[in-house]
Parts: C-alpha cells; sequence; structure tokens
C-alpha cells in the first residue's frame, strides 16, 4: 500500500489550490478600492458585492458535494475551474454595480464548489494514516494564497492598473485549471451511479456534530477579520496589515505540526490546547494598547486558528466513507461560510452599540462554549465512530 503523501498527483492539487486562493484574495483586496474609486460605490454597495460571493458559496456547497459523490470527482472539479476562470473576463465588462453584483454571485458559485472538490479530492489522495498531516499540508496552500493574493492583487492594480488585475486573474486561474487537469484520479473515487438526491446526500450526518463545532468557533474568526484593521487604527497602530501577515505565520506554523499529532494521538489534545489558545488570545488583543501585545495575540491566535479547520476536517473525512466524501467536506465548507458570516454581523452590532474590544472579548466566550462543545459532544462520538 502507497503511503507517500507527496505524490505527482498531490503537487499538484496543492499547486492548484494556491494559485486559485491567489485569485481569491488578490481579488478581495483590490475590488473594493475598485468599486469606491473607479465605480462610486457606497460603503454599502461594497458591502452588498463581497456578501454575494459568500452567499453563493453558502448555497451552493450542499450540492455540490452530493455532485461530487453522484457524478465524480474530476468532472465537476474541471467544469466548475473552467466557469471560475472564465468569469474573470466579466470584470472587464461589468461596468455597474448591480452588474459586478450578479457576475460576484456567479463567481461564488464556482467558488463555494471548487473549493470543495479540491479539498475532497485532495483527502481521497493521502493516505488514511496520514491523512491529519496531509491535510494540514493542503491547508498550507490555502494560508500561502490567503498571504501572497493581496500583495500580488493590490501591486498590479498599483502598477498596471484594474484591467491588468483582472486578466491576470484569469490567466492564473487557467494555470491552476492546467494543474487541476493534471491529477489523476482512481476509479473507485470516479462516481457513485446509485447515489440520489435527499437530505442524506447533501450533508453527511457524522459530519454534523464536528461541522457544528467549527461554526462556533469560525464566528470568532469572523469578527477578528472584519474588524482588526479598524482596531489597529484605534489604537494607534498605522500598519495593521502586518497583524494579517503575523496571523499567517502563526497558521502556517499550526498547519506543518498539528496534523503528525492528531495522526499520531487524535484530536482530543491538539484540539483543546489550540482552543485554548483562542480562549487566551483574544482577551490579549482586546487588552492590546500597544504594537507589541496586538502582534503577540496575532501568533496565538494564529497557531490557534491554524489547527482547527484542518484537524476538524481530517476528523469529518475519518468519520465519512469514501462514497459520501463530497457531503462530508461541503458540510464542513457551509459551517465555515455560516460561522465567519454571523461572526460578520454580530461583530458589527457589537462595534456600533458597544466597542470593538468588546468583539474580542465575547469572541474569547465563544471559543470556551466551542471548547465545551468539543469535550462534550464530539469527542466521544469520533472516537467512537471514526474508521
Amino acid at each position: 500500500m502507497n503511503e507517500k503523501i507527496w505524490t505527482k498527483d498531490f503537487i499538484f492539487l496543492i499547486l492548484s489550490n494556491f494559485l486559485m486562493y491567489i485569485t481569491y484574495y488578490a481579488i478581495l483586496s483590490a475590488l473594493p478600492i475598485y468599486l469606491v474609486g473607479d465605480l462610486n460605490a457606497s460603503k454599502l454597495q461594497v458591502g452588498i458585492v463581497v456578501g454575494a460571493y459568500t452567499i453563493a458559496s453558502v448555497l451552493v456547497r450542499p450540492f455540490s458535494g452530493f455532485a461530487l459523490d453522484r457524478f465524480g470527482r474530476r468532472t465537476i472539479f474541471l467544469l466548475a475551474l473552467i466557469l471560475y476562470a472564465l468569469l474573470f473576463t466579466g470584470y472587464l465588462f461589468a461596468l455597474t454595480i448591480t452588474s459586478i453584483i450578479v457576475l460576484r454571485f456567479a463567481q461564488g458559485l464556482t467558488w463555494g464548489i471548487t473549493t470543495v472538490s479540491g479539498s475532497t479530492i485532495a483527502t481521497d489522495n493521502i493516505p488514511a494514516s496520514k491523512r491529519g498531516e496531509g491535510i494540514g499540508y493542503f491547508a498550507l496552500s490555502t494560508t500561502m494564497g490567503m498571504s501572497v493574493g493581496p500583495i500580488i492583487g493590490l501591486f498590479i492594480c498599483h502598477e498596471w492598473g484594474y484591467t491588468t488585475m483582472f486578466v491576470s486573474g484569469c490567466i492564473i486561474s487557467v494555470i491552476s485549471l492546467v494543474c487541476a487537469y493534471a491529477v489523476h484520479m482512481r476509479k473507485r473515487f470516479v462516481v457513485g451511479k446509485r447515489i440520489r438526491m435527499e437530505l442524506s446526500s447533501l450533508f453527511d450526518r457524522n459530519s454534523i456534530r464536528p461541522s457544528l463545532n467549527v461554526f462556533i468557533t469560525m464566528i470568532a474568526y469572523g469578527g477578528l477579520l472584519s474588524f482588526i484593521a479598524l482596531y489597529g487604527r484605534e489604537i494607534g497602530i498605522q500598519n495593521s496589515s502586518m497583524y494579517f501577515l503575523i496571523f499567517s505565520v502563526g497558521i502556517a506554523a499550526a498547519r506543518l505540526t498539528a496534523g503528525k499529532v492528531f495522526d499520531r494521538n487524535g484530536p482530543r489534545r491538539i484540539i483543546t490546547i489550540c482552543i485554548g489558545l483562542l480562549i487566551i488570545g483574544f482577551p490579549l488583543l482586546a487588552m492590546a494598547k500597544n504594537s507589541a501585545l496586538f502582534y503577540v495575540s496575532a501568533v496565538i491566535i494564529g497557531f490557534g486558528n491554524g489547527v482547527i479547520f484542518p484537524t476538524f476536517q481530517s476528523m469529518i473525512n475519518n468519520l465519512a466513507d469514501s462514497l459520501h466524501r463530497g457531503a462530508a467536506n461541503s458540510t464542513l465548507y457551509t459551517a465555515v461560510d455560516l460561522g465567519m458570516g454571523l461572526g460578520m454581523i454580530m461583530g458589527g452590532l457589537i462595534a456600533q452599540n458597544i466597542s470593538i474590544s468588546a468583539i474580542f472579548w465575547i469572541n474569547s466566550i465563544i471559543c470556551a462554549a466551542g471548547l465545551m462543545f468539543f469535550r462534550l459532544f464530539v469527542l466521544k462520538f469520533y472516537e467512537s465512530h471514526s474508521s
């Protein structure tokens, strides 16, 4: 039995995922400036444009999992990537706010499918005994794309303008498609003809508890992403973008180490410790009055958060059989999107009625609830049902 993680297929999948996330974060960082500067959009309109993408992703994820399990991983993945790349050309012709909202919604649908597809295929190609380690490496490509994407996007816009940015997004997406096309799929993961369209095919039952746990912790993550830049400015830190770089370093360090720990010892200790880091890190951020504590919290929260998603993803893939792995991953990704969306909304309400620092105090309480949920309802279920 082949126990290698670093096969040709896995490397091409990582490259494809990395390039895809570069395009996502490049356009995400540059689009608000384009909307306000070139199309005179209001802040509300910018919010609607950004939100349309997320809404579309949430709506399509359950059906993408079913499609992967029913019609085949390779077919669905490549079709979604083709559409994702083609839709970048739409930005060249979408010259009104309404047309960009429609375009973003359409591209959000393809994004929801590609992210579930890529992670499902990666899991199919990772040896079960090294699943935590392999998923950690795959998730690291997401983190790297998140770090590099905004730098590339803003640099291209500054040097050559938005048209070049949109064309570059299309070209990078096509290269991502070529990498995905090079991946060989084993026949037993190609199609499940007996799977029918029903609720159990859209959401994997065994994945619900771990996904609810992720939903809880992602509420805190959504609040952090939305308001960290404003909070940095509020406490006198001009270069708050450095927070995301340090945060990404923490995530990368976690994803390089946590997978092996999970494969050896299971989720009990690693999840407990890392949610504990979040419980500690958010109050440190709330109390920060200088750059030292501000950036220390980035390392702590980054490391803790970096473990959460790939570890729970490893858990749900250990709970799911291979024919329903698409539904399992779509269940998890739906929980991520819903949690982050709720966190952003809650963060806005808390910031407006109390303060931004209150968001982080409440995030600590939310993470404590997530740790209790894990110990009381998820851990024993996982240990008794995992393969």
